[in-house]
């Protein structure tokens, strides 16, 4: 999308279906929830698509119910042998996820604390699985995000690092700037992938 006005035609063509995925992430309970952690573990550096193909075989082979390496499962994602030591931390410490989203109401600071305490997420990952279990409101500042607020003049370039901090500043912006266009964020962060991929995913 070249300017703000060819990308709100696109959100309105679009916007039904924007509105359907982010009802469907609502929906999400149960093991489920599991397994979308387990995505968001995978997704760093790498394809969602391919990610997502690796959760399907972990679901397959029962993943969350038996003592497997899932190594090869997982493979050839990227570092797949650090993120399959990952993914087997967090199936131990699942219970302290579960009792976390129990016990913190606050959607910024269960982020934080996800960020903090699970192996293998920061900010952006532990926003990804929030917003794929339901939550809002929670930017999801990969690099296909932050090219598009670079591109919109939201922030004047692509950041070095993502520190926490500064996590906070863009998403503020984030916030800001979808409301200017009367979209909620979490819309506007499935618009930018979409009019990238031509595709709604996760």
């Amino acid at each position: 999308m070249h300017s703000v006005e060819e990308l709100l035609r696109y959100y309105n063509q679009v916007k039904a279906k924007l509105k359907k995925r982010l009802n469907d992430f609502r929906n999400v309970k149960g093991d489920a929830i599991f397994y979308e952690c387990c995505f968001c573990i995978l997704t760093p550096q790498s394809n969602a698509k391919q990610c997502w193909a690796a959760v399907e075989r972990l679901i397959q082979n029962s993943f969350i119910d038996k003592d497997i390496n899932p190594e090869q499962l997982v493979y050839p994602i990227r570092f797949y042998k650090n993120k399959s030591k990952y993914l087997i931390q967090m199936k131990n410490n699942f219970g302290m996820i579960k009792g976390s989203i129990e016990k913190i109401k606050d959607g910024r600071q269960l982020r934080n604390h996800f960020a903090m305490n699970v192996t293998g997420y920061g900010m952006k990952e532990a926003s990804h699985f929030m917003r794929n279990i339901g939550y809002r409101n929670l930017a999801i500042l990969d690099r296909h995000i932050l090219k598009n607020l670079c591109h919109f003049g939201v922030i004047e370039t692509m950041p070095k690092t993502l520190t926490p901090k500064i996590y906070q500043w863009i998403e503020e912006k984030f916030v800001r700037f979808a409301k200017k266009l009367n979209i909620p964020m979490d819309e506007l962060d499935l618009l930018f992938w979409s009019a990238e991929t031509g595709e709604i995913f996760k």
